[in-house]
């Protein structure tokens, strides 16, 4: 194996077996920023040492192993020891280094499985904006570099670099406890972890900004983590309504856009070209999502919705009456205009284009609204369907001048010339 080649296959390792890294050190020393040092310390280890000595054919423990090394060195010496004795509530002098070494080994050694889940919370935690909870997750838990979560929303590298290094120190500032949150904090924590998730995957499904409609690479990572935390979480009914949901959206990828990157709208794709293997996955996972009672929460319902379009052999057998009848469970449930706006279209389908305008004519003097793109695109949907060609127009112009991507501006614009 050549060195570049060793460089990858260490980089690809360290990819999948740093969130475990950060995981255990983090229970052991209590602060996460220090987990991620010393866990990019064993990378740079393995950068000197394996391009010589080979890959060890167990990576992952050759890792864990190098970093626990250098955390009980740091433990062993310093203030860090002190407050370690301390907190075993035995006297430093009569402790012996072996001693310390082998209940550290102990420590860090237990079942990885919880040290994840509470890895996950604390990088999600409530304290932080949404913006940081975003590039943390996916630096810590997605194994992302810097540079990659800049380029992957577009930003400057210096930017992320800030977010992350602003959210560790908060984290230290504020003392939050690396645990697990306690039962009455659980859903509320629970719903926070989601929503990082489901705005990655969304950014990679429908970016919002740049020159190309998707990021493939972003809705892989957020699938990834959402597989992670079904492992972590398999009793909790919406961590397996979003598997559902991130899975089946990302079956339409390849039909999504054409040769050329060009945006094709849901009703035009190829349905040949929908992964099968992805849909499987996505309606086993919200099977599950439902057997565990959990049909009417928020991210099993709007599975529910993608699962109907999968079904459907045609964009004519589309079950619309289902989609309007789960969009209005789905506003009960999370009154959103967006979701109002959805459930309109969703009308407009099932009853007709002006049955679906009088909705969205409803949703016209909503603040929440007023920048966004998709309601005026809609509206001109609908009018064309009508046969309204120059209030349509006018909407694609509207919706056009409100986009910041630069492929759905170009389509918006082409659309309303043929208007």
């Amino acid at each position: 194996m050549t060195v570049s080649e060793t460089h990858l296959a260490i980089n690809a390792v360290f990819r999948i077996e740093s969130p475990r890294l950060i995981a255990g050190l983090t229970r052991m020393l209590r602060d996460v920023g220090r987990a991620e040092e010393l866990a990019q310390d064993a990378l740079l280890a393995a950068l000197e040492e394996w391009p010589s000595s080979g890959v060890p054919d167990k990576p992952g423990a050759w890792l864990m192993a190098t970093a626990k090394h250098r955390a009980i060195n740091q433990l062993r010496h310093g203030k860090m020891r002190e407050r370690k004795h301390a907190e075993l509530g035995s006297d430093a002098q009569a402790r012996q280094n072996a001693d310390v070494q082998s209940e550290l080994v102990a420590r860090i050694d237990d079942d990885v499985g919880d040290d994840l889940l509470r890895l996950v919370f604390t990088a999600c935690h409530p304290l932080l904006s949404t913006e940081a909870r975003v590039a943390l997750t996916l630096r810590l838990i997605g194994g992302l570099t810097t540079q990659e979560i800049a380029r992957a929303f577009l930003l400057p590298e210096p930017t992320i670099a800030q977010r992350i290094v602003r959210a560790k120190k908060t984290l230290a500032e504020k003392q939050v406890p690396f645990e697990l949150p306690r039962a009455a904090e659980l859903g509320a924590r629970l719903a926070s972890v989601l929503e990082v998730v489901y705005l990655v995957f969304n950014e990679g499904y429908s970016a919002t900004a740049g020159d190309d409609c998707l990021r493939p690479a972003l809705c892989e990572d957020a699938q990834r983590l959402g597989r992670m935390l079904v492992g972590l979480a398999p009793d909790e009914p919406e961590v397996h309504g979003l598997l559902a949901l991130m899975e089946i959206n990302a079956s339409r990828l390849p039909a999504r856009t054409d040769a050329a990157g060009e945006p094709i709208l849901l009703l035009d794709q190829d349905r040949s070209r929908w992964d099968p293997l992805l849909i499987g996955r996505g309606l086993a996972a919200l099977a599950r999502a439902e057997a565990l009672g959990g049909a009417n929460g928020p991210y099993a319902l709007q599975a529910a919705l993608t699962a109907c379009h999968a079904r459907a052999q045609s964009a004519a057998e589309t079950d619309w009456p289902r989609i309007a009848e789960l969009y209005t469970r789905l506003l009960e449930r999370v009154p959103s205009p967006v979701v109002a706006l959805n459930r309109a279209v969703a009308v407009s389908r099932a009853e007709g284009p002006a049955a679906g305008l009088a909705l969205l004519d409803q949703l016209s003097a909503e603040p929440a609204l007023a920048q966004y793109a998709l309601l005026p695109s809609a509206r001109a949907d609908l009018l064309t369907r009508l046969g309204r060609r120059n209030e349509a127009r006018a909407e694609f112009e509207r919706a056009a001048a409100l986009t910041q991507n630069a492929r759905q501006r170009a389509r918006l614009l082409e659309r309303a010339k043929s208007s």
